[in-house]
């Protein structure tokens, strides 16, 4: 049987199969409220036949948006438009829906990446960005607000309160954000965090923040609901967050009852030297999956389903999730199901489009 198509769990979560579409932020939200887009991309996916759907990056706070048009989840009001969306999913699809939340910290109030994604002034549509010290992530970047202790406090509630409004919704997974340079991640960094209280400089101080937010997120949701938290395992650049830190920030996110860890890598610096590769993510997953024993996702680069199905089989990761190759085939799950001899759900009205000699493909998804 292929191991990318058998059944797995994340904590209570069940899962048909080991393929995750992962988080990627779309920068087509009003003001933080999903929007018409938000049910078109998110509907597409849905019906892709993946184990877990996890939407993108979602703000707990407007500053803390990466863009003025990504996701939010902080009121009453984009907890009702992100309502009508994952309405219409479940109208039409089981799969089982994940939310990635998050705050861009020094990184936010940018441009969408088609329009150069550059930092905006606050003549621009931008705001004052904050992070764990008054850093610039780029130069010419207007230099972030250094939180204080009382600031921190309240934006771990708001990570709570926005985690909570995720279970109000339905969602089955929440993933905190601690990668690819924003807030969480920056807290680790030890090039982005040059704190001088308990929260800055060893490393214990440094996974300080991250672990109190995902304590408080943990507590405050039931144990049905899966948590856990997406990291990068280096910032590619000397001296500063790598795979061994990783492994102890896993280590003591599992001791909180962490359901899982997705591993990805980057984002941190803009002097990174990152080479890019088929699969070049997955040497840090299987590091990190050596010392935990809960579920490990690998991801990056992954487009061929014997690649994924041998990462599996190889050790690398205990689940794949697919990013741009997703995007480029929304049907990546129905055509690695024919390739590996494996079965996928599918909607009923798609069923009579499974392809001449695959027979047994396809299930029903209603």
């Amino acid at each position: 049987m292929s191991q990318l198509f058998s059944p797995v769990h994340i904590g209570q979560l069940a899962l048909d199969n080991r393929i995750v579409i992962a988080p990627m932020c779309q920068y087509s939200a009003d003001n933080g409220h999903a929007t018409a887009w938000h049910r078109i991309h998110l509907g597409h996916l849905a019906l892709s036949g993946a184990g877990l759907l996890i939407l993108e990056a979602t703000a707990v706070e407007p500053a803390g948006r990466i863009s003025p048009a990504d996701l939010g989840l902080w009121d009453d009001s984009t907890e009702a438009a992100l309502a009508e969306v994952v309405r219409d999913i479940r109208t039409y699809s089981p799969i089982r829906l994940g939310i990635q939340l998050g705050h861009a910290g020094r990184k936010a109030a940018c441009a969408a990446p088609w329009n150069g994604g550059h930092q905006l002034s606050q003549e621009q549509g931008g705001w004052q960005t904050v992070a764990p010290s008054a850093a610039r992530f780029a130069e010419g970047d207007a230099p972030p607000h250094a939180l204080t202790k009382e600031e921190l406090g309240e934006l771990k509630q708001a990570f709570v309160h926005s985690a909570e409004r995720a279970v109000r919704l339905g969602f089955e997974l929440i993933e905190l954000h601690a990668a690819h340079g924003y807030l969480l991640h920056q807290f680790l960094s030890p090039l982005s965090n040059q704190r001088e209280d308990e929260y800055g400089g060893s490393l214990e101080n440094r996974l300080r923040f991250p672990l109190e937010v995902f304590r408080a997120v943990r507590e405050a949701v039931p144990a049905s609901v899966a948590v856990g938290a997406r990291l990068s395992a280096t910032d590619w650049v000397a001296g500063g967050w790598d795979v061994q830190q990783s492994i102890t920030f896993s280590r003591e996110l599992e001791a909180l009852r962490c359901d899982y860890l997705h591993i990805s890598s980057g984002g941190l610096s803009t002097a990174q030297a990152i080479t890019v590769r088929d699969g070049y993510q997955l040497p840090f997953a299987r590091d990190i999956r050596q010392q935990v024993t809960i579920p490990v996702i690998g991801v990056g680069l992954i487009t061929d389903p014997h690649q994924a199905e041998a990462a599996l089989t190889d050790g690398d990761a205990d689940l794949i999730a697919l990013g741009r190759g997703i995007l480029y085939n929304p049907r990546w799950p129905w055509h690695a199901a024919a390739a590996l001899k494996g079965q996928v759900s599918v909607p009923p009205q798609y069923l009579r489009s499974e392809p001449h000699g695959v027979k047994g493909t396809f299930k029903s998804g209603s």
